[in-house]
Order: structure tokens, then C-alpha cells, then sequence
């Protein structure tokens, strides 16, 4: 099968690691669908986005219901009779899950509902969907998209509902990639660290001033953020037929704070 014939399926694709994770996708020449969260996201601009592009497509999706999760899936089946490659990147923030409730304890709730219980639904359509994949095709791909902070480490300060669904992501692909041992499809989980985007902007650099926020940034790994271009060709080359031997890892992308956590709060001298 051509990459002109592949489907990739971009879950929270429009902002973010999603929206950069759609364009390499689609540069590389797969049809790329992608959802939206309904009446949160700006669907004017959406449509806009997507424009005359026939390998372009984007469906609404709100995962505090598991059905729309479904309906979703199958509105991308139902467009193009398939899909290959399934990256889990919709999820909610310890600031931005505000957007849909105040009371901690709702949150902490739906923090579980959309970012566990949401990729738990997805993985399940994809892999009760049927393949019709040739011999020696690429396989299939579920690429899950954890944190640093409760998928590869854990973080003083951290939400615990955060952790414990990112946590539960790589799990889920740890889980699924032992029952899935046959050739056809392949499960990661990445586990991006601080990176530059509008969900770690809320929860982390905003409420910090300036000078909080320059020397935060200096004691990163490198000295700086992670951009979303960099997590989206990592998700590019798992999509790929090179990725097979990695079926099952949580990959640590992190730039270096997954091995060495307390960096963020070590005295600089």
C-alpha cells in the first residue's frame, strides 16, 4: 500500500502537537483525518483549514462521551473505508480541563474520562475494525500520546489525576502490545516532556512572571522548550515500516527530563 492510500487518524488535531502531527503526516502523503472538540474548538476556522483538500478531513469528537469517540471513528471509516494509523493526542491539562468544569473533583474525573478512558475507547474501535492488509504491507498503527510526567516519571507537584492518566496511557499500550503480538499492528506510547504548547503554556509558564519564567526554561534540558515539529516527526517515523521493532515501548521524549526529573528544581550554580 502507498502512503497516498494510507489513513491516519489525529485525535485533539487541531492545536498543539495534533495540528503539527497533521501536517507531517500529511506532507509525508497520508490522508489525515483529525478531530475537534465541538463547540470549543472554532468550527468556521476548522472548516477554513481543511478547505478543498481531499486528503484532508476533520470530524467532531468530545471524549467525555465514549460514544462520540465511536461515531468518530466510524464518520473516518465511513470517508475512506479505513484507517492505519490511530494517534491518540486528544487529551485535557491540569489548566485546560477547566474549560469544561470548575469543581476539582469533576475534574479530576474527567481528566480520567478523556485522557485514559478516551484513548481506551479509541484503541477498541481501531482494533475491532477490520484490516485488509497484504502480506509484507506496513502494519497498522496506534501511537498513544502519554507525558513524561506519569508515563516515563513522577513530578512533586504534578496533579495526580494528570499522572494517573498518562500513566494509564502507557499502561493500555504496554497492555495491548502483549495481546497483540501477530503481524499487522504495531502500539507505542510517547511520552513528550515540556513542550511549547497552548496545554503546557496554561498549566505551567502562565502563571509564572517573566523572570520565573526564563529561568524555568533554563533549567529544562537544554535549556528549552520541546516544539511540537520535533514530537510530530518522532510520530511521523512510528507511522512509518521502520517502527515495528519498537511494538510495545513507551518512548521517553523528553529531551532528557524523563532520566533526570528533578532537574527542574536543582539549584543552578
Amino acid at each position: 500500500m502507498t502512503e497516498q492510500n494510507r489513513v491516519a487518524l489525529v485525535t485533539g488535531g487541531w492545536r498543539g502537537i495534533g495540528r503539527a502531527t497533521v501536517e507531517h503526516l500529511r506532507a509525508q502523503g497520508l490522508r489525515v483525518a483529525f478531530t475537534h472538540v465541538p463547540n470549543v474548538e472554532p468550527a468556521d476556522q476548522i472548516a477554513a483549514y481543511v478547505g478543498a483538500d481531499e486528503g484532508l478531513f476533520a470530524t467532531p469528537m468530545d471524549l467525555r462521551d465514549s460514544g462520540s469517540a465511536l461515531r468518530a471513528f466510524a464518520a473516518v471509516v465511513a470517508r475512506w473505508g479505513r484507517v492505519d494509523v490511530l494517534v491518540n493526542n486528544a487529551a485535557v491539562g491540569s489548566a485546560t480541563v477547566s474549560t469544561f468544569a470548575d469543581d476539582p473533583a469533576l475534574q479530576d474525573m474527567l481528566m480520567l474520562q478523556i485522557n485514559a478512558i478516551g484513548t481506551l475507547a479509541m484503541c477498541q474501535a481501531f482494533l475491532a475494525a477490520r484490516s485488509d492488509a497484504t502480506p509484507g504491507a506496513t502494519p497498522r498503527k496506534i501511537i498513544n500520546i502519554a507525558s513524561v510526567g506519569g508515563g516515563v516519571a513522577a513530578f512533586p507537584g504534578f496533579r495526580l489525576s494528570d499522572g494517573m492518566s498518562k500513566a494509564a496511557v502507557a499502561h493500555l499500550t504496554r497492555q495491548l502490545a502483549a495481546e497483540q503480538i501477530a503481524p499487522g499492528v504495531d502500539i507505542f506510547a510517547l511520552c513528550p516532556g515540556a513542550t511549547n504548547t497552548a496545554m503546557f503554556q496554561a498549566s505551567t509558564l502562565d502563571p509564572m512572571t517573566p523572570k520565573a519564567r526564563a529561568a524555568f526554561i533554563a533549567s529544562l534540558p537544554k535549556a528549552r522548550l520541546i516544539e511540537p515539529e520535533e514530537i510530530a516527526r518522532i510520530i511521523g517515523f512510528l507511522a512509518g515500516p521502520e517502527s515495528t521493532v519498537l511494538h510495545g515501548a513507551v518512548i521517553d521524549a523528553s529531551m532528557g527530563l524523563g532520566v533526570r526529573p528533578g532537574l527542574i528544581s536543582e539549584t543552578r550554580h
